[in-house]
């Protein structure tokens, strides 16, 4: 996936319009489907400018729901209802609960590939090489695992219920038999060091990429060796050449290594942008530090992902974050235009919401749980026709932004210029609440500047020359006058 190309995370076991209740089983909250992705709803989300979707939660995972023909996981082990879709109980199978015939759910999945292709994007689904449920009782052996010395011992909230012996180290590498509550307790690690682990984990890669699917988003890629990622992704592409690759990497050390010698296409810019948008938000932080993120990443830039959310992280329009759809805009701004890099949103975000629901095991957090079954309340009230007069504005804003970003060749391919450096604080520019950028391609060149304030502010930005002269425009400096509303953007043509 090159240039400016928009991915749409979402979780399929939450989409849809029906009543949920805090903590429901699936008996009584039921699932979002396969087949509710329809054509009709694909071609709604094409109208965000979206290249691909990466649908989470497809492979089959823990849960303490029953299907019939399937042996059922021990609820002792299994967080929330739902159970997190990262505790794989099998790689070759998707989950039971998505399909609304769970004796036919290969094939309904594969219906969804078909229909997303027609729709003209992509697929994406997760790919989790670290650890698997603990009750993953087929394809692997204990060589496969970190055996511990004596049985497992789970934290008497629990209870004890599940017996193993010899316990096995959990995902978050916790190698002794006492994991707390805090742990990844329903996880066990694979071990890399037998290279059987290496060559059962392609075969999972070769599967769904045989089955159509176009990318995976790879699952705590700093716990599994860069060099298994290299190697098995070499052997993926010798099959299907296009298959991308997508990294959930945190150290800013590291993103050159999973790059290089693991040959990931796309990198989380989570420790970069989005932590740095989130201090300036939510702790008052100088928007210069965005100079510095990416001037530390240097030639990577193109190869990071931007986003503001997705499952792991608070909603940007809740009371932990931004606190509104519409507080979002600077931020988006800069995620969106600053940088030629690929954009992810998740789904519900182009209408701003908010997470607010205390949906059961999760509690309220600001997220949307990946442990129970539950809904998303602007998607239902999507899906429904009923979208309040904010949640339009937040969503015409989403498409218009999306569709320049990815449509102007000024952002898409444009190049990009700091003006930070340029203006310092003064009456008439706050460079802790201001940010300003150029952006230029094929002698065109345009403003941009986002304003973090919580005011309306009228400022006074200073283009120098040698701005004009890095687009190969010959112009003099000057200073330029501009309004923008309080959390809010602006964009200017220059030349």
């Amino acid at each position: 996936m090159e240039g400016k190309a928009v991915i749409y995370q979402l979780l399929l076991r939450a989409f849809g319009k029906r009543k949920t209740v805090s903590g429901g089983s699936y008996s009584i909250n039921g699932s979002g489907k396969f087949d509710d992705i329809t054509d009709e709803i694909l071609k709604k989300i094409k109208k965000l400018s979206v290249n691909a979707i990466w649908y989470t939660g497809v492979i089959s995972h823990a849960t303490k729901s029953h299907f019939y023909g399937i042996k059922d996981c021990n609820p002792t082990i299994v967080k929330g209802e739902a159970g997190s879709p990262y505790a794989i109980r099998n790689y070759f199978d998707v989950s039971p609960e998505l399909a609304n015939n769970h004796d036919n759910r290969m094939a309904e999945f594969e219906a969804l590939v078909r229909r997303t292709h027609k729709a003209g994007m992509k697929v994406i689904i997760d790919f989790v090489p670290n650890h698997v449920f603990r009750q993953y009782d087929t394809y692997f052996t204990k060589e496969n695992f970190y055996l511990l010395d004596g049985p497992l011992v789970l934290p008497e909230s629990l209870g004890s219920d599940y017996v193993e012996n010899p316990a096995k180290a959990t995902g978050n590498d916790v190698f002794h038999r006492y994991p707390s509550e805090n742990d990844w307790y329903e996880t066990v690690k694979l071990n890399y060091d037998n290279h059987n682990t290496w060559i059962k984990m392609l075969d999972v890669l070769k599967f769904w990429a045989a089955k159509g699917v176009d990318g995976f988003r790879c699952d705590m890629v700093e716990m599994v060796p860069a060099e298994f990622f290299g190697w098995a992704f070499s052997e993926v592409k010798r099959i299907c050449p296009n298959t991308f690759f997508i990294a959930e990497v945190y150290g800013k050390e590291n993103y050159k290594r999973y790059r290089e010698v693991g040959g990931f296409d796309l990198l989380y810019d989570k420790s970069g942008l989005y932590d740095t948008l989130r201090r300036i938000i939510c702790d008052g932080a100088s928007t210069r530090e965005l100079t510095g993120e990416w001037q530390f990443l240097g030639d990577l830039q193109p190869r990071m992902l931007n986003f503001l959310e997705n499952h792991d992280e608070q909603r940007i329009a809740s009371d932990f974050y931004a606190g509104s759809g519409r507080a979002a805009f600077p931020a988006l701004a800069v995620a969106l235009l600053f940088n030629n890099a690929p954009f992810m949103l998740y789904f519900g975000q182009e209408f701003g919401e908010r997470g607010m629901e205390q949906e059961g095991f999760s509690g309220l957090d600001g997220r949307t749980s990946i442990f129970d079954y539950c809904n998303v309340p602007s998607i239902r009230s999507w899906l429904l026709d009923r979208l309040t007069v904010e949640e339009l504005v937040v969503y015409k804003e989403y498409c218009r932004l999306l569709k320049i970003a990815t449509s102007d060749a000024l952002f898409s391919r444009g190049e990009t210029y700091d003006l930070m450096y340029a203006n310092p604080d003064s009456e008439r520019f706050d460079g802790d609440r201001q940010f300003a950028f150029m952006r230029g391609y094929e002698g065109s060149c345009m403003l941009v500047v986002a304003n973090f304030a919580e005011r309306p502010v009228e400022i006074e930005v200073n283009i120098p020359s040698e701005a004009y002269s890095f687009f190969g425009i010959e112009k003099e400096g000057e200073r330029v006058d501009v309004k923008v509303g309080a959390r809010d953007y602006m964009r200017l043509n220059l030349v």
